[in-house]
């Protein structure tokens, strides 16, 4: 089943967060918002789901560090004590700054990991652009035709309001 998306096409930031605070308010649906680079505040005001990514961060942060505590203790008290000037076999100090780095090292790269995978990003994968120029100096909102209630001539209105370069319907 396809789906009908409408597309305002804005070339400053000001707009894309004004057309996206006014779509919210009507109650319409934003499908995605693309734009050349970072802009503050324009996934609360589209209203998206915050990451779940530093979640797993921490997760993966705190997994690498016990998994290493573990080892470590395993392989100096248990597996192959050896003692070296009388120091206790277990010596929490002495663990501390390879457990970070470990720890960094797992939440780093598994945290990039997990972004690849939940972007559904893999080497070779084409960009699907709803306009060429949102990698450059465009902004692009897609907001989502899902009922009767929708007006492309209203949407239309409303982005010209917030000055609006172009606006464009087709089925995804």
């Amino acid at each position: 089943m396809s789906r009908r998306i409408f597309m305002g096409i804005f070339e400053r930031e000001e707009d894309i967060l004004g057309a996206a605070r006014a779509v919210r308010e009507r109650g319409w649906t934003i499908v995605d918002i693309h734009a050349p680079y970072a802009v503050h505040g324009l996934d609360k005001v589209a209203g998206f789901a915050p990451s779940r990514l530093p979640w797993i961060c921490f997760a993966l942060g705190v997994l690498g560090a016990g998994l290493k505590m573990w080892f470590e203790y395993w392989t100096t008290a248990v597996s192959w004590p050896i003692n070296v000037s009388g120091k206790p076999w277990d010596s929490l100090p002495a663990f501390i700054p390879v457990t970070f780095e470990v720890m960094v090292l797992l939440a780093g790269v598994g945290t990039v990991i997990a972004f690849l995978l939940s972007a559904g990003l893999r080497p070779g994968k084409r960009a699907v652009l709803p306009h060429p120029r949102v990698t450059d100096d465009r902004f692009a909102l897609l907001i989502e035709e899902a009922d009767a209630v929708f007006s492309p001539v209203e949407a239309a209105a409303l982005c010209a309001k917030f000055h609006a370069v172009a606006t464009e319907e087709y089925e995804a």
